[in-house]
């Protein structure tokens, strides 16, 4: 028993410390974008423009890169994915810290991506099944809790050194974890489909029968929230503050910093509230109340206000999003086996995906019909978060759900 408890607290651990890695490195060019893009001689205005790019781009490279580590992590095992998308990531942040040009930081932030992508899947795939049912949620939310400082930590690095060091340090630490990974065993409930005949890790699957489709949807729509915050209200913290009429500069790192501060905090309660209420759904709906009630702070409280003021709402849209374990365990709970590092891993990257591809094609072409960058981000948030709550209403609980089953 001792030693089954070593084993589960090894994982939890090294998937909390992998996914503090991952976080550090997916936020840091939201963090170092200005810096970054104004020493390769960009204009403020094409720091802009081009800063939305590369994230679109780095974007891309996440909602492909979930596609393939999910299904190596059904037909090659879940451990496969830990070691080679941290490898694929750690390298391309090396190379990020050598870039001259803007167009060789879009095509290493999509290669970076392509690697983030598998670590969060695989990991809370691997905690979840190895984990028993009732303890689940706490195990989960711990390593994203843990793993979410990765955020702070990159904001305190970006404080004391060069934004190009900034990206060697993100690598380094990402080849130093490789070596902790020795020590983590497969899931037991993997091996035993392994050597089956039964199909594994069939992307193609899980829009192949009804029933599934709707819970692939269903989970990456509960989802949007947390990229809606993160990659525009915080991410651009610094233009909306302009349309506001805040006079003092924001620095989007810093608003990235408070933010995830919360965030970790956050998805560290939602475990222990969706132990106490027995309820993942009644947890979320808790967190989104909590979103929207700093949204409309956000869009109403800072008119002519401070930096300062600023820096605290997206403390507080980061608490309201502190609910990326839960999003992601419920995503592994809704999944047989063979499929549930395909759909763990793919779900949280589609959400990521949807920054790219939903949320800032509805936010810019709303700039062009309100001719507003205001209204059209508080619009945008009202569509994404009537989505969401529609989702999270139709989707099944998932509490306490046996995971020792397969899809057919």
């Amino acid at each position: 028993m001792n030693n089954n408890k070593s084993i589960f607290s090894i994982a939890i651990l090294v998937a909390a410390l992998g996914y503090f890695v991952d976080i550090y490195d997916l936020l840091l060019f939201s963090i170092i974008r200005m810096p970054s893009l104004e020493s390769l001689g960009l204009s403020a205005e094409q720091v802009k423009i081009q800063g939305e790019g590369i994230l679109i781009w780095q974007m891309v490279g996440l909602l492909l890169g979930g596609i393939i580590w999910g299904v190596m992590g059904d037909k090659k095992g879940r451990l496969s994915v830990l070691f080679g998308s941290i490898l694929l990531y750690s390298l391309a942040n090396i190379a990020n810290g050598l870039v001259h040009t803007v167009e060789q930081y879009k095509w290493i932030r999509f290669i970076a991506g392509l690697g983030l992508a598998g670590e969060l899947g695989a990991g809370i795939t691997l905690v979840s099944e190895l984990v028993a049912k009732e303890k689940r949620g706490i195990a989960t939310s711990l390593v994203a809790g843990i793993g979410l400082t990765g955020a702070v930590f990159a904001f305190v690095i970006k404080q004391h050194f060069d934004w190009r060091t900034c990206y060697f340090i993100g690598g380094g630490m990402g080849i130093l974890l490789l070596f902790l990974r020795i020590s983590v065993f497969e899931s037991g409930m993997y091996q035993l489909v392994k050597d089956s005949a039964i199909q594994k890790g069939n992307f193609i699957q899980l829009f192949t029968n009804r029933s599934r489709f709707k819970r692939y949807i269903l989970n990456i729509l509960i989802g949007l929230p947390t990229w809606l915050v993160i990659g525009l209200l915080i991410t651009f913290s610094n233009e909306f503050g302009k349309q506001m009429g805040i006079k003092e500069k924001i620095d989007p790192g810093k608003a990235v910093m408070y933010a995830y501060v919360l965030i970790s905090i956050g998805d560290i309660v939602i475990g222990f509230i969706s132990q106490w209420l027995k309820s993942r759904k009644l947890a979320l709906y808790i967190f989104y109340a909590i979103t929207i009630l700093f949204i409309v702070l956000y869009f109403t409280a800072q008119w002519n206000g401070t930096a300062n003021g600023m820096y605290i709402i997206c403390a507080g849209l980061g608490l309201g999003t502190g609910f990326w374990a839960i999003f992601v365990t419920m995503a592994a709970e809704q999944f047989g086996t063979n499929l549930r590092a395909t759909a763990t891993t793919t779900i949280p990257n589609m959400v990521r995906g949807m920054l790219a591809i939903v949320i800032l094609p509805i936010f810019n072409t709303l700039q062009i019909f309100t001719k507003s960058y205001y209204t059209a981000g508080w619009i945008t948030c009202v569509i994404i978060m009537s989505v969401s709550i529609v989702a999270l209403v139709l989707i099944k609980e998932t509490f306490g759900k046996d995971l020792h089953f397969v899809e057919q």
